[in-house]
């Protein structure tokens, strides 16, 4: 299965790839200069955030999903699980200009059988917690990265 967070639009700084899956310093690769420019003269239009889920409701989002800020479409669910200690929780590509702290709202949907539309039923609060912050830096040093350390000591 494709990871939904990764598509065709999807660029490393958005989704925190920078400290696990992308070499700054190896030589050419496609999509380098976008990753260069992004990293040297801008910050990415999304970032990657957890969205912690109102779970009294019942009901799960889809992906694809809407995220509101009041009433203000600022990103789409890319995932949606039950934690067994958070509860609901959703993986999310916001824009980046959406505030940290900032209370938002995620549309849940169903698929009209007769029609076969998708129509908003309800909506679901949700508190995002940082994966990748707005100027699009990773929240951990590459140094913390899975398997940094491994290489040390190792003569190739």
């Amino acid at each position: 299965r494709r990871a939904r967070e990764a598509d065709a639009r999807a660029i490393p700084h958005e989704l925190d790839w920078l400290r696990t899956a992308v070499h700054l310093t190896k030589g050419c690769y496609p999509g380098q200069e976008t990753i260069a420019r992004t990293l040297n003269l801008g910050r990415p239009p999304r970032r990657l955030a957890v969205l912690q889920l109102d779970g009294l409701g019942g009901g799960l989002p889809q992906p694809g999903a809407s995220v509101r800020m009041g009433e203000r479409t600022v990103g789409a669910v890319t995932s949606v699980a039950r934690h067994h200690e958070l509860g609901p929780i959703a993986l999310a590509l916001l824009r980046r200009a959406v505030p940290a702290g900032e209370q938002l709202t995620v549309e849940i949907t169903e698929v009209d059988e007769a029609t076969g539309e998708t129509i908003a039923v309800g909506r679901v609060d949700a508190a995002q917690e940082l994966l990748v912050s707005p100027e699009g830096r990773a929240q951990a040093s590459p140094a913390e990265r899975p398997g940094a350390g491994l290489r040390k000591g190792l003569r190739l």
